[in-house]
């Protein structure tokens, strides 16, 4: 489906022709040219997927167009065809570009499996070059964790994976949804498919509809040429729509669509696109309270709520915080150079009783930090780990390793202890000062997202009174 517009360049009326109807007839949108001078008419006004042309043309070679489109930013597949082989001009066309070279005469089905393989070789080039922009040599590819709820999550995963069905994957920012989203696409019957990705909040809004379904030459202001969007790349794959949640109104009822009827239409063209996808989705929002609020479209809710996922925050599932800490410790010190010999007890007691309002992602973050701190050969200790935000003094004698707070709890000898809710609050609370009320700056100095540090506040706003307005602030 990469092959729509074809060019055919061809100095033999009759054969011109023939094949000019026997691709119409396959659907192909076909443009015709007898001499290298039309070709480049053609390709001046329009773009084209494939160029199918004659070796001998009579104003000249075709080589010498195959150089100037390989000038091009994007240029055309190139089948030659000639009735004159030789090893020569094969080798010469294959040099300058062309993706095969059919000896006349040949069958229109013979020119059928070659269009077919230069369309799969097109798909492949184009997913690549999507997935080269999401390449992270450090990124987790498992799901690390021997607690119940991981123990339960994999099982459940195992049996989702080998279905069809659309899945929506809940959780707090950092739980590792798109892993999950991961796996299920590894262990289903697509895994050998596309697996394209989409991140619905780092997109501009005013381009979220041409990443999904892509757009025409000419559609708007800056659409220079003919783009796919990440379904029509996803076919036959898997598409992971991360953070759905964040799309707008008007795009939900046509992703809607595509869900329904698993078609669409590229914007600013006419022509229906059929795909076959399998769609993972992931939200760090509660999709009936947006619902409520009018901002999620119930009916594309219940579309993707197929097959819920619930993943648990870490939390909730405490037990799996000190094999976690220590694979983050290896993979880091092996990344930075740095031999670690351990974790201490205590710096392992202080992470198990931490909040980790960034769940997974928050304690591979500040293990990584810990490792870079650490000297070469020492343990990491409670000092390295820096909780409290870049403050990287060691744990001061008959205080808590992670500080006091403003409303402490009274411990057993009459000190002072905080409770992890406070600890959290006050160390947000603080953040916020230090950043005159900038959320964006907050957040980046939590190693939060802005979206985790409002619904905190938003929680907070309700259970006290040392909450001050800051929607207006830069960055709120």
């Amino acid at each position: 489906m990469s092959i729509e517009k074809i060019l055919v360049l061809e100095d033999e009326k009759a054969l011109r022709k023939a094949i000019e109807e026997d691709l119409r007839s396959r659907r192909y949108c076909v443009s015709p040219a007898g001499t290298l001078q039309e070709a480049r008419e053609l390709l001046a006004r329009d773009s084209f997927d494939l160029l199918l042309a004659d070796y001998r043309l009579p104003d000249g070679m075709s080589v010498e167009l195959f150089k100037e489109l390989n000038a091009r930013p994007q240029r055309p597949v190139i089948i030659v065809m000639t009735g004159h082989a030789s090893v020569e001009s094969a080798v010469e066309c294959m040099r300058h570009g062309a993706f095969e070279y059919l000896v006349k005469p040949f069958s229109l089905d013979q020119l059928e499996v070659v269009i077919e393989k230069a369309g799969n070789y097109t798909q492949l080039v184009k997913v690549s070059q999507c997935l080269s922009h999401e390449q992270d040599g450090e990124a987790q590819t498992d799901l690390l964790g021997s607690s119940a709820p991981m123990d339960h999550l994999r099982q459940l995963i195992r049996k989702v994976a080998r279905t069809e069905a659309t899945v929506l994957i809940q959780g707090e920012s950092g739980t590792g949804k798109e892993l999950i989203a991961r796996a299920l696409y590894t262990q289903s019957p697509r895994s050998n498919a596309p697996f394209i990705r989409v991140n619905c909040a780092a997109v501009p809004e005013s381009l979220v509809e041409s990443e999904f379904f892509g757009h025409e030459k000419g559609a708007f202001t800056g659409a220079l040429n003919k783009r796919e969007g990440r379904f029509e790349l996803a076919h036959d794959g898997t598409i992971l729509l991360d953070e759905v949640s964040e799309i707008s109104p008007n795009l939900q009822a046509k992703l809607l669509r595509v869900l329904q009827e698993r078609e669409f239409e590229r914007i600013g063209g006419t022509r229906t696109i059929k795909v076959d996808v399998r769609v993972i989705a992931t939200t760090n929002r509660n999709l009936q309270e947006s619902i409520e609020k009018g901002d999620f479209r119930q009916d594309l809710y219940f579309r993707l709520n197929v097959v819920p996922i619930h993943v648990p925050p870490l939390r909730e599932r405490c037990e799996d915080i000190p094999y976690l800490a220590d694979q983050f410790m290896q993979r880091f010190a092996r990344k930075h150079g740095v031999r670690v010999r351990g974790l201490s007890p205590e710096t392992l007691q202080v992470l198990s009783e931490h909040h980790w309002p960034g769940n997974v992602r928050e304690l591979q973050n500040i293990v990584e930090r810990a490792v870079i701190l650490c000297n070469d050969g020492d343990m990491l200790e409670p000092h390295h780990l820096a909780l409290l935000g870049g403050e990287m003094a060691p744990r001061a004698v008959g205080r808590s390793p992670l500080g006091r707070i403003a409303h402490p709890a009274t411990g057993d000898q009459g000190e002072t202890f905080p409770t992890l809710y406070e600890l959290e609050k006050q160390h947000i609370f603080q953040a916020l000062a230090r950043c005159k009320d900038n959320r964006t700056h907050a957040a980046k100095l939590l190693d939060i997202s802005v979206r985790t540090l409002r619904n905190k506040l938003n929680e907070y706003n309700g259970k006290t009174d040392a909450l001050v307005a800051i929607e207006d602030a830069p960055g709120g």
